[in-house]
């Protein structure tokens, strides 16, 4: 055994490299060393297998010290390890390189939420700071507006209903002379007369606020023409109620009318109270209703401004949102890689901290030295043939024990890694 640690012992004042030169050159000769240990062992011992018991585990104890105190070996055995390592903390800084960037964007796209939220706030009270040409507390004058044009509406259509069923369908007489302009039955009568009548009469008042529309969009189309097609709009409006004015007083003129009278035309119509009352009752009254469509329409345009500005702003949050969830995944993704890595990084290095256990070498020179072992018991012990084989049985369940022991066998890895605790 003294001549296993002789031949694996390490010259401290020998250079790394001739150290190297003079393992690679002794590989043979501790090969045979170990069979000739054996073969001693076994003559001395007369073949005991429990001497080989111990024999077998001084033969471990010594390979594993040898092994632990040869530093060229180990290191070259653990470069791998520190490749590992160098490999590893590459990769860290890459995904640290990258987790920097993430972490600026992620900056980033939370100041755009905070910008987004404080614009979206911000352009109800101030639209002219984002770029918005809009007049100041828009919701207010548009339901101010809207609160006028509603009844103006509501005028309109009773007003134009009476008009319409004078002028088409009523008969005047004594009781009806009082109600020439405005006949509050005019609809229950139109619809007692028939269903086309009473829609007549109905969708006549829309007629002059479809012609009010068309003016609203009209004055949005710049240029001349269009302007001159806004006063025909105007002027066909004003015919259209006049013609209903004219209409009505001739059937009050035709009712009061005397063998002397003269026949009726317009001349007589103008100067008729009835004929201007009828005029500045509709026509006058739907330019106003006209006047705040208009000035609804706008003010909701106003409104609109607004709420397609938040709706944008909206729809750009909603990405961002997306963008940073999946920004917040890849952060946690690359801080799992940080975190793999460094494991690795720490397993290698307790590798490095330990040391390596050559098994298949170890395994080599075992069986050299059992080899030598049960030579010597088959050829210097005198045994009778039954109790040699016996004893060679019995010697090798040593070996076996042995092995297992170790948790050692040939299909066993390359090497058995021992970290530093």
């Amino acid at each position: 055994m003294e001549k296993l640690r002789n031949l694996f012992a390490v010259k401290k004042n020998q250079p790394e490299e001739e150290e190297l030169d003079n393992n690679i050159t002794n590989q043979d000769n501790i090969r045979i060393t170990y069979y000739q240990s054996g073969f001693a062992a076994a003559q001395k011992a007369t073949g005991k297998p429990i001497v080989l018991k111990a024999c077998l585990q001084n033969v471990y104890n010594s390979f594993e010290d040898q092994c632990r105190n040869q530093k060229i070996e180990q290191e070259k055995l653990k470069k791998p390890y520190h490749e590992e390592i160098e490999r590893q903390k590459s990769e860290i800084k890459k995904l640290e390189t990258a987790k920097e960037i993430n972490d600026e964007k992620q900056v980033e796209y939370n100041d755009k939420v905070s910008q987004i939220k404080d614009d979206i706030i911000d352009v109800r009270v101030n639209p002219n700071n984002h770029g918005l040409i809009v007049e100041r507390n828009p919701k207010i004058k548009f339901y101010i507006g809207l609160a006028l044009l509603l009844p103006i509406t509501l005028y309109l259509l009773v007003f134009y209903i009476s008009a319409s069923y004078s002028v088409f369908f009523k008969e005047f007489n004594d009781d009806s002379l009082s109600s020439a302009i405005f006949d509050a039955q005019a609809f229950s009568k139109a619809l007692q007369d028939g269903a086309l009548e009473a829609i007549l009469i109905v969708t006549i008042p829309f007629v002059f606020m479809g012609l009010g529309y068309i003016i609203h969009m009209m004055q949005k189309v710049p240029g001349v023409a269009s302007k001159i097609k806004l006063l025909g709009l105007f002027i066909i409006t004003f015919l259209f109620d006049g013609l209903l004015a004219y209409v009505i007083e001739k059937k009050i003129y035709e009712f009061n009318r005397t063998p002397s009278s003269p026949d009726f035309d317009l001349t007589i119509a103008i100067k008729e109270s009835e004929f201007w009352v009828i005029i500045f009752a509709g026509f006058i009254v739907y330019i106003i209703w006209g006047l705040v469509f208009d000035f609804i329409m706008k003010e909701h345009e106003s409104l609109d401004k607004i709420n397609v500005f938040i709706r944008a702003k909206q729809k750009e949050l909603a990405k961002i949102n997306l963008e940073l969830k999946e920004n917040g995944i890849i952060s946690d993704s690359i801080k799992s890689k940080i975190t793999e890595a460094k494991g690795k990084i720490s397993e290698a290095q307790n590798k490095i901290d330990g040391f390596i256990f050559p098994v298949k070498k170890y395994l080599h020179y075992h069986h050299q030295y059992v080899e030598g072992w049960f030579q010597a018991i088959g050829t210097e012990i005198a045994l009778p043939a039954r109790q040699k084989d016996e004893l060679l049985e019995n010697c090798q369940t040593i070996c076996n024990n042995h092995l297992i022991a170790l948790n050692l066998n040939e299909d066993s890895t390359q090497h058995t890694i021992y970290t530093q605790n």
